[in-house]
């Protein structure tokens, strides 16, 4: 395996971890506390969840082709549940937003590495790009998870090793 490969390989887990970590979460909600922001000036998880998938499709649509901030993006819109932003069709907004990212993942060549592309018409290499998103999707990942845990009331299923067991538990989180 090339350096380039095992790179992108461990890209692809962090962005799978990261993704998988928010289901997790999100989905130990009812519809109710996903659509509820826990304060005045919070984000509810569907709103974030409107967002990273807003995000994630803007910056991951002809990745190498096309500035990263698409002219059809409504950002500010992704701030604002509307009538139609039922959390069926916020998760399909969601899974598009991560297919566009593992596709153009998975497409990137060993030369395209340290292509420049545009994010905002700000010149980025294609590493930076992809951590810039690393990091963006670990913050919103981290809103998601702590905003669920807080509003959820019965019982919460860890999303990482729980308090107490990462003794019990060596090595089992790193498994993909």
């Amino acid at each position: 395996m090339s350096d380039f490969e095992a790179y992108r390989n461990d890209i692809l887990f962090t962005f799978q971890k990261h993704k998988g970590m928010a289901e997790k979460a999100m989905v130990q909600l009812k519809d109710d506390l996903f659509f509820f922001p826990p304060g005045q000036f919070s984000s509810s998880v569907a709103v974030i969840v409107k967002h990273l998938a807003g995000n994630l499709t803007s910056r991951w649509t002809d990745f190498l082709t096309c500035d990263g901030e698409k002219p059809t993006r409504n950002r500010d819109g992704e701030f604002v549940i509307g009538p139609d932003d039922s959390r069926d069709n916020l998760l399909a907004l969601w899974e598009a937003g991560w297919g566009a990212l593992f596709g153009s993942l998975r497409e990137l060549k060993e030369s395209d590495w340290l292509r420049t592309i545009t994010i905002r018409g700000e010149p980025h290499s294609v590493m930076q790009a992809i951590h810039r998103s690393v990091a963006h999707v670990a913050y919103h990942t981290g809103q998601i998870t702590y905003v669920s845990r807080m509003l959820q009331t019965g019982t919460w299923h860890w999303v990482t090793i729980p308090p107490g067991q990462s003794g019990s538990h060596p090595g089992k989180y790193l498994q993909a």
